[in-house]
This record gives structure tokens, sequence and C-alpha cells, in this order.
């Protein structure tokens, strides 16, 4: 088996039938699990990749250690109160994910130091050991959503550390969160730390959703999903006003929950005091009177030639976007797409604000050079009142700003 079967339930039974020897990838997820089941360990010579996500496991074995090819373990959306000691054994670990657990600790000897992306996102995790800083290869580290109030020392070792995610935790002093030797890691580039009792001051200051225009939900009418993020869905909606002719829009309509970069609310605290720029895309109002208590926002709805410069990351490509096949962008077009990017981020930082998220994938183009910046969820307020630490927030932000340069020169045909 080269990958894993679209059914996860008839994996586990061809699994335990014994008819998967040989396979690479191994999809368990939903199976309604409690254990391990002892199949997966016959598969230690061979397996690679392995998803135990949306089970009810609280522990796993220690045989587990013998998977000596695996790379990538995910374990989201389980009953784990502990990251298992074990996995710090995994010879090849790289990827691991154990998002929306009840995981409250992380054992010194569960870091494998062979890892590239962890992803702890959503749990009750109050403090990491400091082998964390042991991870030399690490790239993206995902802890939004715990119960952070401060990070290990030795952070400043992980030299190849470029997303993180440290949002919606309990740090009290932005310096507990954002250390010197953080900030002046030099390949950082992509940084989220909203949502915690720090910036809480600034985010409850912020123009309030009272003062964006209300938009009733009776007056939409959705059409066609257009999208999906990390916070929300976006739709293709008809907006027939009382006092106005119809229009078409766009909602994004948050899921409510905590996201690998924060918190929905964050984002539309950023969102409004953000206000209208040309190179971001344009907010009409908040939405109200859901059925269902669900908040949203509505926005101009692009025409359908509009779309996203780019692809996320791939398990891959870690930490870089996915672009098309063989795509040449005009040098012209790459130019005023990059000018477009850096007139927003300008914009951003004028309000007080770091992006944080700063992609090709949340560029938005029309193919004819035209560009909007879109996507907050990963936006946090900036530190004005920290000058050294607002500077460096906004360096990290223009560390994107040259990757994404890099990136359009590197699909621009020549001039």
């Amino acid at each position: 088996m080269n990958a894993a079967t679209p059914n996860p339930p008839d994996t586990l039974a061809r699994l335990r039938a014994g008819q998967l020897q040989g396979a690479t990838r191994l999809d368990l997820r939903g199976c309604g699990l409690t254990e391990l089941p002892p199949e997966v360990l016959a598969l230690a010579d061979t397996l690679e990749v392995l998803d135990l996500s949306n089970n009810a496991l609280t522990t796993l074995p220690e045989g587990l250690a013998t998977l000596t090819r695996l790379h990538t373990l995910f374990a989201s959306s389980n009953r784990f109160e502990r990251l298992p000691p074990m996995l710090g054994r995994l010879p090849r670990l790289d990827t691991l994910g154990f998002k929306a657990n009840r995981i409250a600790q992380v054992p010194a000897q569960a870091l494998a130091p062979t890892l590239r992306w962890l992803i702890l996102t959503d749990n009750q995790v109050a403090e990491l050991p400091p082998t964390l800083a042991d991870c030399a290869p690490m790239q993206k580290l995902m802890l939004a959503g715990n119960q952070l109030q401060r990070l290990p020392e030795g952070l400043g070792r992980l030299q190849r550390l470029e997303l993180l995610r440290l949002s919606a935790n309990r740090f009290e002093r932005v310096q507990d969160a954002l250390p010197e030797e953080l900030l002046a890691l030099p390949r950082l580039a992509w940084l989220a730390h909203a949502g915690n009792p720090f910036s809480a001051a600034q985010e409850q200051a912020a123009p309030s959703q009272a003062a964006a225009r209300p938009i009733a939900w009776d007056e939409l009418r959705l059409q066609a999903l257009l999208g999906e993020g990390a916070s929300g869905h976006i739709h293709a909606a008809r907006w027939q006003p009382a006092d106005a002719p119809a229009q078409d829009v766009a909602v994004k309509l948050f899921k409510g929950a905590m996201t690998s970069d924060g918190l929905p609310q964050c984002e539309m605290a950023a969102t409004l005091v953000a206000g209208r720029h040309p190179a971001l895309v344009g907010l009409l109002g908040v939405l109200r009177g859901h059925p269902q208590g669900v908040q949203g926002l509505v926005m101009h709805r692009l025409p359908l030639q509009w779309a996203a410069l780019a692809g996320p990351p791939s398990m891959a490509s870690c930490s870089r976007d996915v672009y098309a096949p063989g795509l040449r962008l005009p040098a012209a077009h790459a130019r005023a797409i990059a000018q477009a990017a850096e007139a927003a981020l300008a914009h951003l930082h004028a309000c007080g604000l770091s992006h944080g998220d700063l992609y090709a994938h949340n560029l938005l183009v029309d193919g004819q050079g035209g560009a909007l910046l879109s996507d907050f969820g990963a936006a946090s307020f900036l530190p004005l009142q920290d000058t050294a630490r607002t500077e460096a927030l906004k360096a990290i932000d223009r560390r994107a700003l040259q990757v994404l340069h890099d990136e359009l020169q590197a699909h621009s045909a020549p001039a």
C-alpha cells in the first residue's frame, strides 16, 4: 500500500486481517480507537506516515518506538492528557500533530530532536521543556490555544524556525511571549501572538464590532462556497440592503473555535482596525442575527478572475507555499504584486498591526498585476509601548515580504 485508502474503517479491517504488509501510509482516522491496534507494530519496517486523529486514544504503546521509518504522526482530536514520552525515541520523526487533545504535560523526553514541525494547538500546556530548544530542524511550531505563561530558555538555538504561533495563551508580559532571543531568530517570518493578557488592553481598545456597519443575516442569500481557511468558510452571497440596490458580496462565517492561528475574535478586531486600503480586500460590515449566533464578516466580492496567487504549504514544503507547476508571471505583474503586498504591509504597520501570515496563498490576484492582501487570522497588535519589540516584529513581517519577493522572482518570466 503506497497511499492511505479513503475509507479508514475499511483500512482498519484490512490491517487486522494482515492485508497491509509493506504499507508506508496508514489512515485510521475516526475508527473509534481507544488503543493502538497491535497490528500497527507489525509495519515497523515500512510505515512512514500514521494518522490516528479523531479517535479516543489516551496513550500509545512503548512499542511504537520500533517504527524506525515513521516520519509523520498525527493524533489530533483524541483524549491525550500527556504527550507520550516514547515519541522522542522515534529516530526519523519529522512532523508531529497532537492538536485538540487535553495535553497538560509535555515530558522532556517526548520531543524528538529531529522534529521539523510540531503542532500542539488547542491543548492545556502550561510549560514546555527545555529540550524544545534541542530540535534544531524546527521550522514550524504551533502552540496557539494553550496555557503558556513563559517560553523555555534556549529558543535562540532554533535557527531554522520560520513560523511560530503563540496566540491565545496566558502570557502576562510581552517579554515572556517575545523574548529577545526569539525575535532575533534569522529566519522567523510568520509570527502570531494575539489573544494574550499582555495585548488585551490594545485589543479591547480597538474599534468594536458596533463601530462597523451591521448587516442583518436575513438581508443575505448565501450561494456557493468560495473557500475555506483556518478560521472560517467564505461564501458567495447576494446582499439586499433595505435602503440600497442588491449587490454581490462575500461572507466569511467563523468556525467559532480555536484555529491554528488563534481566536476568531482577534481576527475580527484586527480586520476592523485595518479598515480600508487599496491593497486590502474591502470590508463592508459585520454580520448580525445569524440564527445559530455565528460571527461573520461581509466583504466585497471580487470578480471571477481573482484567485489566490498560490496554494498553502504542503506537508512536504512545510513553510513554503505551493505554486502552480510552470507558473510564469510577466515581470511587470510580479512587480505590481510585490508593490501591492508592500503597500498593504506598510498600512497595517501604520495601524499598529503585524500581519503574521504574509504568504502568496493570502494574496488574491487578478491576472493583470492587481493584488489584494487578505486573511487576518494571524494578525496581532504591535506592542507600541515597546519600541524595540515593535520594530523587531515589523522586521519579521518584512522577512515574509522578502520571501514573497524571492518567490515572485522565481516565477517571473524574463523581462
